[in-house]
């Protein structure tokens, strides 16, 4: 494992870069050895010994792909899941207002078929379901696949998604009219084999939206705790053009879009060609001039974001701790990915926070890993009353912030870590 950060030295615990194969990769930020941030543990799972990975990001300057170094094998990452997109009120409205402009724009029917990659538990797919468009979901958890299936009614293959995969679907005449895929390409570790997968799996005049975390916010916002195992990579435009020009694919329009702390999602069809300016946001050439005058591919734009999570972690350190010294409760809301790395890594544990609340029922009853916060529903605020509540899923904040309206008529007061720390 890499530590320190002293001149941003070669990274030697990965081969080689996971988009150019460059083995000239340059360190960024090292957060140590953390648990995997979804594996909540059971009561039972305290007992025993629980698994930690290095968790290094570094950057590629042959491509501009940013990228963590250690790759944890994907069955023991998604086969069993506990993050269901459908507990979210600002995914489902964000779920909704895409599929309609989709379906709409692009006409489907009755005879048209959208496949959503790492389709979670149906909460897109939904909403072209009922519609009458016959929709497929691809999802590897088994329990989060079931739900799809189960309450949703979304046909749904329970696999990890590749060339073979795809292959097979073409051959049994179920090829795509639209592919969505939403926070998944993070997850791959072979970026090049999964996008070749989209373009067999893809009618010729289909279309793929994809969105993924945007790598400028990101490190604009100090959005650290948003590094963790599952995601391997961290994405610019310019690494992503070049990821789908080099499989025969093309970016033809883009948006910014605000969900997750800040993402691109792009709208990317089969063959080369110039952009279509008849797909929203199609300002691709202006965002890559863009990139390329902020230094996407130069490590010095990357270099202060080390320092900047430092200087973070020591303001919230400060306020949490002199919060505790006066005598005040404190609790967490939000048993997310993010928040095991925020806890972890800023050193927040039961010494500080009581407890942490989160909606879904998945995680309740469960223990956040490494510091082993008990995870108790929502209404455990108003019974314990804390006087502060940590904000972990700062990117639902507006969402929480209404939910709790109780809680803060009562006098609780909420603290939102990211970017900077604000009390609300």
């Amino acid at each position: 494992m890499v530590s320190g950060v002293p001149g941003n030295p070669p990274v030697s615990s990965m081969p080689a870069c996971r988009l150019c194969r460059s083995p000239d990769l340059r360190l960024i930020l090292s957060l140590g050895e953390m648990p995997l941030a979804n594996a909540l543990l059971t009561a039972e799972q305290l007992k025993g010994p629980e698994a930690s990975y290095p968790l290094d990001l570094a950057f590629c300057p042959r491509c501009a792909l940013v990228q963590i170094t250690e790759t944890v094998p994907p069955e023991k990452l998604f086969r069993e899941y506990i993050y269901f997109s459908s507990f979210s009120e600002t995914m489902l409205r964000h779920a909704r207002h895409l599929a309609e402009h989709v379906a709409a724009s692009r006409d489907l029917g009755s005879d048209s078929l959208v496949v959503e990659i790492a389709s979670n538990d149906g909460y897109l797919l939904q909403f072209y379901h009922r519609r009458s468009i016959p929709v497929l979901g691809i999802e590897p958890a088994v329990n989060v696949a079931r739900v799809a299936q189960e309450t949703h009614g979304i046909p749904t293959l329970c696999e990890f998604f590749d060339e073979e995969l795809a292959r097979d679907l073409k051959e049994r005449g179920k090829q795509a009219d639209v592919i969505h895929a939403h926070n998944v390409l993070a997850h791959v570790a072979d970026l090049h084999g999964f996008v070749r997968a989209m373009a067999v799996l893809l009618k010729d005049d289909g279309l793929a939206v994809i969105e993924v975390p945007y790598i400028k916010d990101l490190i604009d916002h100090c959005e650290f705790d948003t590094i963790y195992h599952e995601h391997l990579s961290y994405f610019s435009l310019t690494a992503l053009n070049r990821l789908f020009s080099e499989c025969g694919l093309t970016v033809r329009g883009l948006e910014r879009v605000p969900i997750h702390g800040g993402s691109l999602r792009l709208f990317v069809s089969a063959g080369p060609g110039s952009r279509n300016s008849g797909i929203p946001g199609s300002t691709v050439d202006a965002l890559l001039a863009e990139e390329a005058a902020w230094g996407v591919d130069r490590l010095g734009f990357y270099q202060d974001f080390g320092q900047r999570v430092e200087t973070l972690k020591g303001s919230l350190r400060r306020l949490l701790l002199t919060l505790k010294q006066d005598g005040e409760r404190l609790a967490g809301y939000g048993a997310a990915a993010k928040g095991t790395i925020l806890l972890n890594y800023f050193r927040i544990g039961p010494d500080i926070l009581d407890f942490v609340v989160d909606l879904s029922p998945y995680k309740q009853g469960r223990y956040v890993p490494g510091v082993h916060l008990p995870v108790y529903p929502p209404s455990e605020l108003l019974k314990a009353m804390p006087d502060y509540l940590l904000v972990l899923a700062w990117n639902f904040a507006g969402e929480i912030f209404d939910q709790q309206a109780g809680y803060r008529e009562r006098g609780g007061r909420l603290i939102v870590p990211v970017p900077e720390v604000k009390i609300m």
